[in-house]
């Protein structure tokens, strides 16, 4: 891809504590529903082991397998080549760079939680993602 192309696409970093269910969720939604036009980052500020199984079985009945992917740990560098900086929960761990814009998505944490309880949390993930998108890339890009 040239730099130009890069430059031109928007770019979303997800950021939770562990890295292990709701950001990793977001950023599988926003791969998937934005078609590649959107880069995305995802990290935790204190990575889990592993992705959430609840998240994972969850994601899986929307038909987008998660279980390769591994929690990362949030760096200075993730934060500076992302447009916007979305935490969930989090709270002031994440480095705060000016000129990048920060939201805070309230999301209740699946750890812990079995598919059931996870399920209306992917939901939520998803129409905020949906929200996302059509602002990011309007209709016609």
């Amino acid at each position: 891809m040239s730099s130009d192309a890069a430059a031109s696409r928007p770019s979303v970093l997800f950021v939770c504590v562990h890295n292990a269910g709701r950001s990793q969720m977001a950023a599988a939604y926003l791969n998937r529903l934005s078609g590649g036009r959107i880069e995305v980052r995802s990290a935790g500020s204190e990575p889990a082991e592993r992705v959430n199984p609840a998240a994972v079985e969850a994601m899986l009945e929307e038909g987008i397998d998660i279980r390769t992917e591994s929690p990362k740990i949030l760096t200075t560098q993730a934060v500076k080549d992302s447009d916007i900086v979305i935490t969930m929960g989090c709270g002031d761990t994440c480095p705060i760079f000016p000129g990048k814009r920060y939201e805070d998505w309230e999301l209740d944490d699946p750890a812990g939680k079995g598919v059931d309880s996870v399920r209306p949390i992917r939901d939520e993930i998803k129409g905020r993602v949906e929200n996302l998108i059509a602002e990011l890339l309007p209709s016609g890009t």
